[in-house]
């Protein structure tokens, strides 16, 4: 009988097989879901490490240059999954999982009470601050491998203000991307870069204190300020050489040299064998510093962060290639019409300019380039610093990682600070440089 039922469903010409089908494929998803929150915690942790892995291996493996670009809107999506691949082949594996590993290291082992003392809401501000705000000439990071260092600190209960300093000077304060920008663009523009992101690091943070730092400190008064002591207990020395390899193995795995000769050049045809040697040195710490649970807490916290920034992440770029593209292809929004949006130096060519940059993603040293075309075509000199002085610190995948971590208002109200500083600062460079 139920095979004669099946029959007269797959004839019935009122469509009503398709109806049953359906009804038992919405009842087959309630029950996977259903099926899924029965899963342990160990396996709902490997289900999202597959899936990550695997939209990770796709973006890297996939030929997607060979889809055709047909209509815009093809062309866009085209654009979206091309960029999702360059981040994916350049920036995962040499800069965000180590930036994560580091994040994780950061949660574990180095002590809370460490963070307070330097980087708390009732820290000196003079240390808290100048720590914070040339943090970036070390970390050669762009606006997204600082999300996890950020979060590692600012969990470990950072004050608002020297948190917010580091995230901003991180990418901002490159000290190759600042070298390239005196050379290709001109010495005034790349010492105009250097002062605005160290005064802008300043600037945020303070601000963002003098906002949000009070309550902090409030909260922190009223809930007793408790600080766990150190469970762990190598010796400072052995804590800062773990730390150094981990940064060492960041810093070259992603060293770029300037041009063919000097000493960047003579680090760069040598990086791969400093990397390895960093590796090494690391690998023999961990064999005989750290327990096993300890080696076990710090691939727990640094899973914790993978998996609350990279589906951001990935989003993020696939929407800001959706509607920007890569630099010299079109998407949604055509780069003709941003290029004469920022001529002259009036405030919304330098708003435009900040807002813009804002909201793109430029990996590590690419701003210059970009920025060397629309000079050409036309930019005015004071929104190419707004431009330089927002873009690389800032991105939508970035918004959306540092909403998950400080929230929806202080991440708008940083993303305000930068974009209207860096209007401000556009407006009087252009009026100097004419």
């Amino acid at each position: 009988m139920h095979r004669i039922g099946i029959e007269r469903e797959s004839q019935d010409p009122a469509g009503g097989g398709r109806a049953v089908g359906s009804g038992r494929s919405f009842f087959a998803v309630i029950y996977g879901l259903l099926a899924i929150k029965q899963w342990s915690a160990r396996e709902r942790n490997l289900a999202v490490l597959s899936l990550m892995g695997a939209v990770f291996l796709l973006a890297y493996f996939l030929p997607f240059e060979a889809m055709p670009a047909g209509t815009k809107a093809t062309g866009a999506a085209r654009e979206a999954l091309l960029m999702l691949q360059d981040y994916a082949r350049r920036h995962v594996l040499l800069c965000l999982v180590p930036a994560l590993f580091i994040a994780g290291a950061i949660s574990c082992f180095v002590s809370q009470a460490a963070v307070m003392k330097y980087f708390g809401a009732q820290a000196r501000k003079v240390v808290a601050y100048s720590v914070a705000a040339v943090s970036g000439t070390i970390l050669a990071a762009c606006s997204c491998t600082i999300l996890p260092l950020f979060a590692g600190i600012y969990s470990r209960g950072a004050g608002i203000g020297p948190a917010t300093a580091f995230l901003y000077s991180g990418p901002a304060i490159n000290v190759l991307a600042i070298i390239l920008t005196a050379r290709v663009l001109g010495w005034q523009l790349g010492a105009a870069r250097a002062t605005g992101a160290i005064v802008f690091s300043l600037i945020i943070g303070l601000l963002m204190h003098l906002i949000y730092g009070r309550r902090q400190v409030a909260a922190q008064v009223e809930g007793g300020l408790y600080v766990p002591v150190d469970e762990h207990s190598r010796p400072l020395w052995q804590n800062a050489a773990y730390f150094a390899a981990m940064i060492g193995v960041l810093v070259f795995a992603n060293w770029r040299a300037l041009d063919s000769t000097g000493v960047g050049a003579a680090i760069a045809s040598v990086k791969w064998v400093i990397t390895a040697a960093l590796l090494a040195v690391l690998v023999l710490m961990l064999a005989r510093w750290f327990r096993p649970d300890e080696l076990g807490e710090w691939v727990g916290a640094t899973w914790i962060f993978a998996k609350q920034i990279l589906p951001l992440l990935f989003a993020g770029v696939l929407v800001a290639g959706l509607l920007l593209g890569r630099p010299g292809y079109p998407a949604l929004v055509p780069e003709a019409w941003i290029a004469r949006s920022v001529g002259g130096n009036g405030l919304g060519a330098n708003l435009f300019a900040s807002v813009a940059g804002a909201l793109m993603y430029f990996a590590t040293l690419t701003e210059v380039p970009i920025l060397e075309g629309l000079l050409g075509a036309g930019m005015g000199r004071g929104p190419a610093l707004a431009l330089l002085l927002a873009g690389p610190a800032l991105s939508l995948p970035n918004m959306l990682v540092i909403r998950s971590v400080m929230g929806t208002q202080k991440t708008l109200v940083y993303v305000m600070l930068v974009v209207v500083l860096s209007t401000v600062a556009g407006m009087m460079y252009g009026s100097l440089a004419g």
